[in-house]
């Protein structure tokens, strides 16, 4: 038996799905994509990270696992930010906020790729 944690494999593509999530996060609510990626636990920050992994794993449709290790956060971490997601899309200005951006984010990575010479 290998001694090795379990990682869930992350690629690059994935870390910019992610990164995308956090700056769109930061940008909503007014923060440093440095401070939302910090880990703090100010409550704007905390807030502003959740949105981040809720986002990541609506639109992508990934585990809780693989945004976790995406994002360097426990399980339980984007389960608490998933509940809390769903929980303040009852609120109207909140569920067309995650409307607008969620078509955003699908529409960056469902598109063409684009190649750079």
């Amino acid at each position: 038996m290998s001694k090795d944690p379990y990682r869930v494999p992350i690629t690059g593509a994935d870390r910019a799905r992610a990164a995308l999530a956090l700056h769109l996060a930061a940008a909503m609510t007014d923060l440093a994509p440095e401070r939302v990626a910090g880990g703090g636990r100010g409550k704007v920050a905390c807030r502003a990270r959740w949105l981040a992994l809720y986002l990541t794993h609506v639109v992508h449709g990934w585990t809780l696992d693989r945004v976790g290790h995406a994002f360097g956060v426990t399980r339980s971490t984007v389960a608490m930010a998933c509940r809390w997601g769903e929980a303040a899309r009852d609120v109207d200005s909140f569920d067309q906020a995650m409307n607008a951006v969620e078509t955003l984010m699908r529409a960056v990575f469902d598109g063409p790729a684009l190649e750079v010479a």
